[in-house]
């Protein structure tokens, strides 16, 4: 019910399922992130103290990637990673030797993904699988996912040397393919997301394995080398929290695109629904990033400014349906949310520029969608979180040096949202500056990108044949 979107109905069977069998490995966990995804908030509070506690007491309550959406704390985060590997993924003791390559040959990069399709991890990292310099790297593409023979699936298989669709093949198989071809560095773009192959990297497909896009956060497991990310994202003080050494960009850890398609159609406000007047405030994060907390600031702000709106993105009509209810809770009218309908990538960055402002979540940021904002030109405003799926959008900020957009606490962020939909001067400003600085800005420049995860793929290669053991890299430009 949950992949087909029926989640309530997905609702109606967890709790019968609670019912009959409480304490059955993640179900609470499960449970609670389809009713995020409706946003139904009764005993939310209650249900997260609840998760904390069973994690602090090592139970297997709730998957990694929803309580990213849950809880600013990167250590239960740690905790609940590890969890859930020495649960579900534990590093298989039978994986068979390896060997990584001959210093003189091209370095073989695996890419692994099930989202080779129109998909936001192919959106932002397809022209790096482009711009990978041939001459000293090898780089393949394990394909998990469906096989959905769309443009972007088309475009990646042709940007590498090797496209494997492994779909139909077990995890052991992969391994074997992976160590037949000389892998030497396999790079898990899914994490613990959709239709992931942890099992993968349990086994040793690799030499070198290494976390990178597809969970905002540690995996947990022993058997992943590296995290490829940033001096925003991941502080050094920050170590502690992950398995994994840092691998740090020298701008943004989120790659970009810099060939991304934007649609020459011009929107105007009342084809999207949008008011002619007043102040558009926005954010198209997935519902489940939506917490009460969040919710309850977005309010005070509509509340503080007359005839502005808020529009969101409708993922489900349940949704937006709970939260109409939510904003007439806390006095607000209802129909100033305002829901947007699924539009193709390159119409939806088109209709980004009738918005004013985007207002993040906390404690997960808007990741690719904060790349979108930023990349049409609209300005975004974020709070610091202490995790790195609540730190992203400050990443992208502090590479387009537009730290004033960066919040310290929620009360700040509150009267900085405030501050801006009031004094139009100062947003112009800030929007003039985004524009400046977002064109040729490293953050979305593909090919230097490439260039600088290149030079952290050699130097975890170099460090593998020393025999050394993985350590923190910071790559310099």
């Amino acid at each position: 019910f949950v992949d087909l979107k029926r989640y309530d109905e997905a609702i109606t069977h967890y709790e019968k399922a609670i019912q009959l069998n409480p304490d059955m490995d993640f179900l609470f966990g499960d449970y609670l992130h389809a009713r995020m995804k409706v946003c139904s908030w009764d005993l939310v509070e209650e249900s997260i103290n609840m998760c904390v506690n069973k994690i602090a007491g090592l139970n297997p309550v709730i998957r990694p990637f929803p309580l990213l959406s849950l809880i600013d704390d990167p250590s239960v985060h740690k905790l609940c990673s590890q969890i859930y590997i020495r649960t579900k993924h534990p590093m298989d003791s039978d994986r068979e030797p390896y060997k990584i390559g001959d210093a003189g040959e091209k370095i073989r990069i695996g890419y692994y993904s099930a989202d080779f399709h129109n998909h936001p991890i192919s959106y932002l990292t397809a022209q790096l699988f482009e711009e990978h310099d041939r001459h000293r790297f090898e780089i393949h593409g394990f394909s998990f996912g469906p096989n959905t023979a769309d443009e972007m699936r088309r475009r990646i298989s042709s940007a590498l040397h090797e496209f494997h669709d492994v779909s139909y093949m077990g995890d052991s198989d992969i391994v074997k393919l992976s160590r037949n071809l000389g892998i030497d560095i396999a790079v898990d773009l899914t994490g613990f997301t959709q239709n992931s192959r942890t099992r993968i990297f349990a086994r040793r497909c690799a030499p070198i394995q290494v976390n990178f896009l597809g969970h905002a956060g540690t995996m947990g497991a022993e058997y992943i080398d590296y995290v490829i990310t940033d001096k925003i994202v991941t502080p050094v003080e920050s170590q502690s929290d992950f398995t994994e050494k840092f691998v740090r960009m020298p701008h943004s850890y989120l790659v970009n695109d810099s060939k991304r398609k934007i649609s020459e159609k011009v929107f105007s406000k009342k084809e999207l629904g949008l008011p002619g007047n007043g102040f558009t405030f926005c954010c198209f994060n997935n519902n489940y990033k939506i917490l009460p907390t969040i919710f309850d600031i977005w309010m005070r702000i509509l509340g503080a400014i007359d005839g502005s709106v808020l529009w969101l993105y409708e993922d489900n009509p349940s949704a937006s349906k709970n939260l109409r209810k939510e904003a007439e809770r806390r006095k607000i009218d209802g129909d100033r949310l305002i829901f947007a309908k699924y539009m193709p990538p390159d119409e939806h960055l088109a209709r980004l520029k009738q918005a004013d402002l985007f207002l993040d979540t906390l404690p997960y940021n808007a990741h690719a969608t904060a790349s979108d904002a930023l990349r049409m030109g609209l300005p975004l405003l974020t709070c610091l979180g202490k995790s790195f799926a609540g730190r992203v959008a400050a990443s992208l900020l502090h590479a387009l040096d537009l730290p004033e957009l960066i919040a310290d606490s929620l009360d700040n962020y509150e009267r900085m949202a405030i501050e801006l939909a009031v004094n139009p001067e100062k947003l112009a400003t800030i929007k003039n500056k985004l524009d400046r600085k977002r064109l040729g800005a490293p953050l979305f420049d593909g090919k230097l990108f490439a260039e600088h995860i290149e030079k952290a793929y050699r130097k975890m290669f170099d460090r593998h044949r020393a025999g050394l053991p993985p350590d923190m890299i910071d790559v310099v430009e």
